[in-house]
C-alpha cells in the first residue's frame, strides 16, 4: 500500500504526566503516569459534497416510500 492510499480514521495521542502524590524518591523509580486518548478524525466537508449529500438524499427511499417487506 502507498502512502497515499492509507487513510487514519482516528488520532491517538499521549500524554505524558508528572507524579503529584509520591514523594520524588519513589516517583524516580516508576514510571510516570501516561494518559491516552484517542478521537476520531473529522475532515470538513466542502460545499460541492454538502450538495451531494443533500441531492442524494433526496432519493432515499422513507416511510411511505418503501415496499413491504417480504
Amino acid at each position: 500500500m502507498t502512502d497515499s492510499d492509507a487513510v487514519a480514521l482516528s488520532a491517538i495521542t499521549v500524554h505524558r504526566d508528572d507524579w503529584v502524590n509520591l514523594p520524588p524518591e519513589l516517583a524516580a523509580l516508576v514510571a510516570p503516569p501516561v494518559t491516552v486518548s484517542a478521537v476520531p478524525v473529522e475532515r470538513p466537508v466542502g460545499s460541492w459534497r454538502r450538495g451531494q449529500l443533500a441531492r442524494s438524499r433526496g432519493n432515499m427511499p422513507v416511510g411511505r416510500h418503501r415496499g413491504a417487506a417480504r
